[in-house]
């Protein structure tokens, strides 16, 4: 417990001045003003980032009139809800109204009710490792529920009952998966109890808010544990039924996998293998399409009279549900085509064999990838589970000589962004016709004719697109 503090103090006095700042400006005025919530939390945890939420007596016209001065900007997005945001310098702080927020039974939305105390808004958060505050500016612990005992066990517990909690904003639930996968931590048994028995109660809450606690979730650092408790207390089976579903009974021989466990190992071998990506930090995309790549399995099993297993155009069914899934969730169409795009493509490469395919159809497993390319990849490396070590080293060896073969044709060859030799205009003045349909059908036959032989000079383009059209019936 004391080296917690004292790697608490060593990150708090990296913001100093700021808390002094703060601290002083309110009490002046006659306000209290805490540093409180998940800025405590990682701060006793040693990993304090530029991200800083306070609570304060002040209602939020005063806090706003308070910081207008002494922050470098200052925004009211939040104060419907009680909450000025600013920055000073390097630090983004959030100042929020010592509140009390309840859900009706059929409401989607908080109403919101301030407090008086510390104490009071501190029993209305989540968990008691996010209850902990830092009176400012005398740096004074508050910790009235013990949260700095649950973070040095590593147990996520709510203040008061779980069902209390629950009940004041169903959303909690997921947050205990997200933290859990998040931290690393274990929910306390009365929490995952409270959770199974008010699963439903996740229903009232907006489509919005379940996916973004649901991203939290899959691009945490541990997204089996969170995801695993969402499926134990059935919370999966009312915001991602598709993901429970995936637990098959397992024929009597044993000729097919647990698909739900494979799933769920993919999801960590994809983020192994997230290193081969662009950017930083967890790549949502990739993550969910791991999550998603099999849930077309249980609509297309059969079962064969040999007793084997087929899942025959599972990938395509499982894209369609995808897409209905994230659709229902309001993902954006972007991310959506993204993770629908890799789902449909999952199983291409099984069809390389021992490397036999054309030039023509690695480029068109390049086009059909487009931007999702390198994610295709993670995916595709990431879906070998298999405990043979031969055929793992097998596949890995047939899928390093096809990423080869497109290294060398992209040298060669512009693949990322191929387009026929000629372009609609050129076909409409070789063929004498206007824009229509019989542009767009000659476009597709010189995409096809590159995808076979690669690029071609125009003349011999040109040459290939007169017979084509000669020969049109």
């Amino acid at each position: 417990m004391v080296e917690v503090q004292e790697r608490a103090e060593r990150e708090l006095d990296r913001i100093g001045p700021v808390l002094t700042d703060l601290g002083r400006l309110f009490t002046d005025a006659g306000e209290e003003i805490a540093l409180v919530g998940g800025t405590v939390r990682d701060a006793l945890l040693g990993r304090l980032t530029s991200d800083l939420d306070l609570t304060t007596s002040a209602r939020p016209d005063a806090v706003e009139r308070l910081v207008a001065g002494w922050a470098d900007a200052v925004w009211d997005i939040g104060k419907e809800f009680g909450t000025i945001g600013c920055r000073k310098g390097a630090w983004t702080i959030e100042i929020t109204t010592y509140r009390s927020e309840a859900y009706d039974a059929d409401s989607r939305k908080p109403t919101v009710a301030y407090g008086d105390t510390l104490e009071g808004d501190l029993g209305r958060r989540d968990f008691t490792v996010n209850a902990m505050a830092l009176r400012l500016p005398q740096r004074e612990f508050a910790d009235p529920f013990g949260g700095i005992v649950d973070l040095a066990h590593q147990v996520v517990r709510t203040p008061g009952t779980p069902e209390d909690s629950f009940s004041d904003d169903p959303l909690r639930m997921m947050r205990a998966a997200r933290f859990a996968a998040q931290l690393g931590f274990a929910v306390a048994p009365e929490v995952v109890a409270a959770m199974t028995a008010m699963a439903e109660r996740i229903e009232i809450i907006s489509a919005e808010r379940v996916r973004d606690e649901l991203v939290k979730l899959v691009c945490a650092t541990y997204p089996r544990r969170g995801l695993a408790l969402l499926v134990e207390t059935g919370l999966a089976a009312r915001v991602l039924p598709e993901l429970p579903a995936l637990a098959l009974e397992r024929d009597e021989h044993h000729r097919h996998k647990d698909v739900y466990e494979h799933t769920l190992t993919v999801l960590e071998q994809a983020i192994d293998l997230e290193d081969r990506l662009p950017g930083e930090g967890p790549d949502f995309v990739a993550r969910f399409a791991s999550l998603m790549h099999d849930v077309g399995k249980p609509r297309t099993r059969r079962f064969q009279g040999d007793g084997t297993v087929t899942f025959h155009h599972h990938d395509v069914v499982g894209a369609k549900m995808t897409r209905k899934r994230m659709k229902a969730l309001r993902f954006s169409n972007d991310t959506t085509d993204a993770v629908c795009r890799l789902v449909e493509l999952h199983l291409r490469f099984h069809g390389y064999g021992d490397g036999e395919w054309t030039d023509a159809a690695v480029r068109r497993y390049v086009r059909d990838a487009g931007d999702q390319l390198e994610r295709l990849h993670v995916l595709t490396r990431a879906d070998c589970t298999t405990r043979n070590r031969r055929k793992a080293e097998r596949l890995r060896r047939t899928y390093d000589d096809l990423e080869a073969r497109i290294a060398r044709l992209a040298e060669q060859e512009e693949l990322e962004s191929i387009r026929p030799d000629l372009d609609g205009n050129q076909i409409m003045e070789i063929l004498g016709v206007g824009p229509g349909r019989a542009v767009g059908e000659a476009y597709r036959f010189l995409l096809e004719l590159r995808m076979d032989h690669g690029p071609m000079a125009p003349e011999a383009a040109e040459a290939a697109l007169r017979e084509w059209w000669a020969a049109r019936p």
